[in-house]
């Protein structure tokens, strides 16, 4: 049967006599090193097992990929939504505020009360897109626990706080104070 194929395959121009040799010598080459075990021939239902299964993990690996991409997107997505819901107006912004952003120094206009409040951490920057907008800590500590990155400065609360060993503990910083 395989020689009638194979003649009618040659017949047809779509194999010659020199491939149909040299794939019966290396089918004979393959089935004597098999004998003396230098290597193993594969079964046929085996190696469609094998390519299933090879499959199916690069499917699994491929969907897995997607999942996380899309993930990614909805936090996004969430994030975006959550600052234009509670962004604070700055139009009026005439007080320069310095943060850092990717160990750059980076100009944000704001106005005296809302400087005072980013000092004292009642409100916080967070990036979006190109632009920083201020947004309620509340917000910020949302947006936070979905990207890290995405708050750029949000001033501690706690800093009220004095050490014992502090020698200048009586000697508070007054609130008009501009470095």
């Amino acid at each position: 049967m395989a020689n009638s194929l194979q003649q009618q395959l040659m017949k047809s121009g779509l194999a010659d006599a020199k491939k149909a040799r040299r794939a019966k010598q290396q089918k004979r080459e393959d089935a004597n090193k098999a004998k003396r075990g230098e290597i193993e021939l594969d079964d046929p239902a085996e190696r469609a097992r094998r390519q299933r299964a090879e499959q199916a993990e690069k499917d699994r690996q491929r969907e897995e990929q997607r999942k996380a991409e899309r993930e990614q997107k909805e936090i996004a997505a969430q994030i975006r939504q959550m600052t234009e819901q509670s962004r604070l107006d700055r139009q009026a912004g005439d007080v320069p505020f310095q943060f850092v952003q990717d160990k750059k120094i980076k100009k944000a206009y704001v106005t005296a009360k809302q400087q005072n409040q980013l000092e004292r951490g009642q409100i916080a920057i967070v990036a979006l897109d190109d632009s920083y907008e201020l947004v309620p800590t509340v917000v910020a500590e949302k947006i936070r626990q979905r990207d890290e990155q995405a708050v750029l400065f949000l001033a501690e609360r706690n800093s009220n706080d004095v050490d014992e060993d502090d020698p200048y503990k009586d000697f508070p910083i007054p609130d008009d104070l501009m470095w």
